[in-house]
């Protein structure tokens, strides 16, 4: 099984790559709460791979790969029944849009955070993304910069982990 081992001083290494990376706006947590901007510690799977087929090419990757369209959204709504998943927009429960006019989106890797079971209010949306040098912190997500991640999706495998650690 690979790793993807993620420090809160901001680093990410993965067979051989050592990444700067940014993590939320006000730290790491091991009791993550929906709306906080901090980065949950543990391990998780990396699940599958979204992509913008407007701006990247499809990426070589074991990953199960999904193209984004503009009615893919992530329900963060913890009162709602499909809290922390993937949802078809229109929706009227509160998201987020997956296909955005930034950058950040461009590729997203979906870890298994709080999906095994689903915990209302623990947190939704935990992704590693694609930062900006302008910004270089999160809502609570990992973020690479996009060349980074290009660099670290040939590298991953459906039993990839990624180990949040302080």
């Amino acid at each position: 099984m690979d790793k993807i081992i993620v420090s809160s001083d901001g680093w990410l290494e993965c067979n051989g790559l050592r990444l700067p990376c940014a993590l939320g706006k006000n730290g790491v947590t091991a009791d993550k709460i929906e709306g906080d901007s901090k980065t949950p510690l543990g391990s998780w799977p990396v699940r599958r791979m979204f992509y913008r087929p407007d701006r990247v090419a499809p990426p070589q990757s074991a990953l199960e790969t999904i193209p984004l369209t503009p009615q893919h959204g992530w329900c963060d709504d913890a009162a709602h029944p499909l809290y922390n998943t993937l949802v078809s927009l229109p929706f009227t429960g509160r998201h987020e849009d997956l296909w955005r006019e930034d950058t950040r989106y461009n590729y997203i890797l979906e870890l298994g955070y709080n999906d095994a079971p689903i915990i209302p209010g623990k947190g939704s949306a935990i992704f590693l993304h694609v930062a900006t040098k302008d910004r270089w912190f999160t809502e609570g997500c990992i973020a690479l910069l996009e060349n980074d991640v290009a660099a670290l999706i040939p590298k991953l495998r459906p039993t990839t982990q990624l180990h949040v650690t302080v």
